[in-house]
């Protein structure tokens, strides 16, 4: 995951009224806390930081220019409009150089599994403790090939070398079944011809 910088300014007004003129001046309210740190409340420029999330994932370390001085932050929370798809607000959390944290690491399923293979993805994310600057845009878990009956659990999803995993180890990630669809449709032809023979004795 790269580094980037962002220049921010401080916010002295709140409120949604203040929110708006925030958002419509093309930045996004924002709030930084965490080391024992009084919260501070500054507005993001938005294209740039719709960037760093889009390049760098939800979990991005920006290098934030507020007030004359620099501190590197995590991005905590971000808050999209669940309509017009813009981002409301951003939390985000002062991390220190070699610090250890814990986050919620994307998983992402590759590869198709072997003939007549249903492929459930039961866990979208596995949270592991990482040093700060050095947190995994993602894990992929392959399945390429796999037979039915296939089960992946989370210990067995392979880590960069210093992150641990604290996610259960045994939680289920992605399993490869065998469909169910014909059973399905067996029943459905016996409950339709159940009904179709209730009709005709009517």
């Amino acid at each position: 995951m790269s580094e980037v910088r962002l220049s921010v300014e401080p916010r002295t007004e709140f409120g949604k009224g203040a929110a708006r003129r925030t958002r419509r001046a093309g930045k996004i309210p924002a709030v930084l806390y965490g080391h024992g740190s009084d919260p501070r409340h500054f507005a993001l420029p938005a294209i740039e930081f719709a960037r760093v999330v889009r390049e760098n994932g939800s979990n991005a370390v920006i290098t934030l220019a507020i007030e004359g001085s620099d501190e590197l932050a995590l991005t905590k929370t971000i808050v999209v409009h669940p309509l017009k798809n813009y981002i409301e607000h951003v939390d985000l959390l002062v991390v220190k150089r070699g610090e250890k944290i814990v986050v919620d690491v994307p998983v992402v399923v590759t590869g198709n599994p072997g003939p007549g293979g249903l492929v459930n993805q039961d866990v979208d994310t596995l949270q592991v403790e990482v040093e700060a600057l050095h947190i995994p845009d993602q894990f992929e878990v392959s399945i390429e090939g796999a037979e039915i009956g296939t089960q992946i659990v989370a210990s067995q999803v392979e880590l960069p070398q210093g992150a641990v995993l604290v996610t259960d180890p045994d939680a289920l990630v992605v399993a490869v079944n065998e469909p169910q669809r014909e059973e399905e449709d067996d029943e459905d032809t016996a409950t339709e011809a159940g009904g179709e023979s209730a009709e005709a004795a009517e």
